[in-house]
């Protein structure tokens, strides 16, 4: 916990900051973050996540998680631990509140937003509305061994597939980039290209497509004139395509080797982590979200934008990537820009609902 010596006003801001991916201990948070806060006046809570720091598993190594239901358990204690700190600022006279990350800790924030009944700042940087797309689509997607999680899928089917049945994909399925492998790039059903379908849905449908007899097709002319690598409308199209973002070869074949694990994954993450399946926030106007433009860790193509799922949230974007925004704190300034909302709370009279606490600002 870092606090000011001296408050500036009758108000003692507080703010909780939530770790992301590999930031074990407390010295980024603590001299990156939370420090610059204090001359605004601004406390800070910093909280080591469950598997990082002191309270990693011994056999554990780094930010490895031994089991993917480890970062459910992750997400679920630190909501039940930021209720329980909020709880107690309120007690011991802190607010106005609020709570923030970067990446990993970006969402784990918003989501123990949509949990606090109460006015709240939230400030998430570099996350988005859903970690689904970050395991199976972004770079983090490529460290995961899908072929043993195809295996793991294959041994007990019955139970997986009684699970795939009960979690719902929330977004439109075909509108993201893992939508789009050869294998099922082709115009789909009304009810399958529907929001809210079921792993199970999708697999059935995508294995049905797959044993399909092959038609031979013949390209005209006018196609093999426009995929010659001398037209210049081709050439333009690829060189607007960021290399990093390129799956490789190996991944995208690992990927179709394992589409039932990892379609599986999907509908499991969406369920768990869409921001759809959580409460809005008490006050949205409170809510500045930073996003990197060129995040090849958090992808948006076909994702729900927060602004939709949030109405009167703001939504920032900095010019560069996920890693270049987090190692060079591009994100971490405007963060520092965004947590000042603390140090003038928003007028009780503005807002539509009651507070059950009247002292909540004191």
């Amino acid at each position: 916990m870092v606090l000011p010596l001296k408050w500036p006003s009758a108000h003692k801001p507080i703010c909780i900051h939530l770790a992301g991916t590999g930031d074990h201990y407390f010295w980024r948070r603590r001299n990156v973050m939370a420090k610059p806060l204090l001359k605004a006046g601004i406390g800070a809570i910093i909280l080591e996540n469950p598997y990082y720091g002191i309270r990693k598993p011994t056999d554990q190594t780094r930010s490895s998680v031994h089991y993917v239901t480890d970062i459910f358990v992750m997400g679920g204690c630190l909501i039940l631990e930021c209720i329980v700190l909020l709880n107690w600022c309120e007690q011991v006279g802190f607010g106005p509140l609020g709570v923030t990350g970067i990446s990993m800790g970006g969402h784990m924030a918003s989501l123990a937003a949509s949990n606090w009944p109460k006015p709240l700042v939230l400030v998430p940087c570099l996350s988005w509305s859903t970690a689904s797309s970050v395991f199976t689509e972004g770079v983090m997607s490529e460290s995961i061994d899908w072929d043993m999680l195809q295996k793991q899928y294959l041994s007990n089917k019955m139970y997986c597939e009684e699970l795939s049945k009960s979690c719902k994909i929330v977004d439109d399925p075909f509108a993201c980039e893992l939508g789009r492998t050869p294998d099922i790039a082709f115009e789909t059903i009304e009810d399958v290209t529907a929001p809210n379908v079921t792993p199970h849905q999708l697999i059935t449908f995508i294995n049905d497509i797959s044993n399909c007899p092959e038609i031979e097709y013949k390209p005209s002319s006018h196609t093999k004139k426009l995929f010659s690598s001398t037209h210049p409308s081709i050439i333009n199209l690829f060189k607007q395509v960021h290399p990093v973002l390129l799956p490789t070869k190996r991944v995208i074949d690992m990927k179709k080797r394992a589409r039932e694990a990892l379609w599986f994954m999907r509908g499991m993450m969406d369920e768990c982590t869409h921001l759809k399946n959580f409460t809005v926030p008490f006050d949205t106007s409170l809510i500045i979200s930073i996003c990197a433009k060129a995040d090849g860790y958090v992808p948006r193509v076909g994702v729900s934008k927060i602004e939709d799922i949030w109405p009167g949230a703001t939504v920032k974007y900095v010019e560069c990537g996920h890693v270049g925004a987090y190692l060079c704190s591009h994100a971490i300034d405007v963060t520092n820009t965004g947590c000042p909302i603390l140090i003038v709370p928003p007028e009780l009279s503005r807002k539509k609902k009651k507070v059950s606490n009247k002292n909540y600002w004191s």
